[in-house]
């Protein structure tokens, strides 16, 4: 019987850590740096991170789908939200 926990949870254990070792679908997408001047076919942003509250030029990643159905993920440089005064 012990046996059997055993195995049992040593299958658990395997199971667990296969998840874990699985890329997530964005660290499977290649990250596209944005150019000026940069043609983007843009239908649905998926997603895009916040922008800290720094007063500095930070990068900022978008995630979309284009007019085919495909995603990509975008890197872009953004102005903080932290600055004050003019």
């Amino acid at each position: 019987m012990k046996a059997l926990v055993v195995f049992a949870l040593v299958g658990f254990s395997a199971m667990t850590l296969a998840d874990e070792a699985r890329p997530t679908e964005a660290e499977q997408i290649a990250v596209e740096q944005y150019h000026y001047g940069m043609r983007l076919d843009i239908a649905k942003v998926i997603s895009s991170t916040s922008i800290p509250d720094v007063c500095n030029v930070v990068p900022a990643h978008m995630t979309y789908e284009d007019s085919n159905g495909q995603r990509h993920v975008l890197q872009y440089q953004v102005m903080g939200n932290g600055c004050t005064g003019g």
